[in-house]
């Protein structure tokens, strides 16, 4: 593992850890330089500010681990990955909900779904005559159903299992991605 993927993992931990029990807002750059026994000028080659540090960890940590899961087979797992994602870093994502962070939670979680469902949305239009447009439009819809879900999840205190989410999700949706192309294919002249 190189040096600099070493500085990085070692300042998203100690972020991480500062962020159990402290708002974003609250956390410096020099608290995590100290943290790691670093200095400023270190944390700044790799990033412009604490900012893209928690952009940084959520893609790493999470985005990166769902690549395989773009498909009509396999989108149940990979938005079951990103439930127990939040559910295992409950603080940190908390954290991130309630800062001036939101953005990157949002960000990451539109494009963890985004991506997911643009996959199963190519599988299923495989022969059909959909506009690109169209398809985007379909996981937009999706994504943006799916992201306002798990933020609200993540308000109402995570009761719910992420594997009773799945299973919810998975019943309402059977055979709509497919209705939804459908109702855009174009007709041949």
């Amino acid at each position: 593992m190189s040096n600099s993927l070493l500085t990085k993992k070692a300042l998203a931990h100690c972020l991480k850890k500062r962020m159990e029990h402290t708002p974003l807002n609250k956390i410096s750059v020099k608290q995590l330089v100290d943290d790691c026994g670093l200095n400023r000028q270190t944390f700044y080659y790799h990033f412009h500010d604490i900012f893209e540090l928690l952009g940084w960890i959520y893609q790493k940590e999470a985005v990166d681990g769902i690549a395989d899961y773009r498909g009509y087979s396999t989108w149940t797992d990979g938005f079951y990955k990103i439930f127990l994602y939040i559910e295992n870093n409950r603080a940190f994502c908390l954290n991130t909900l309630e800062s001036l962070g939101r953005n990157h939670l949002d960000a990451y979680l539109y494009s963890v779904t985004n991506d997911l469902i643009m996959g199963v949305i190519n599988e299923l239009a495989v022969g059909m005559q959909v506009n690109e447009d169209d398809k985007q439009f379909i996981a937009n819809f999706y994504t943006l159903a799916f992201t306002g879900l798990l933020i609200q999840w993540m308000r109402d205190g995570m009761k719910e299992s992420p594997k009773l989410m799945i299973e919810r999700l998975s019943v309402l949706l059977e055979g709509h991605f497919m209705r939804a192309l459908h109702k855009y294919e174009k007709q041949p002249s």
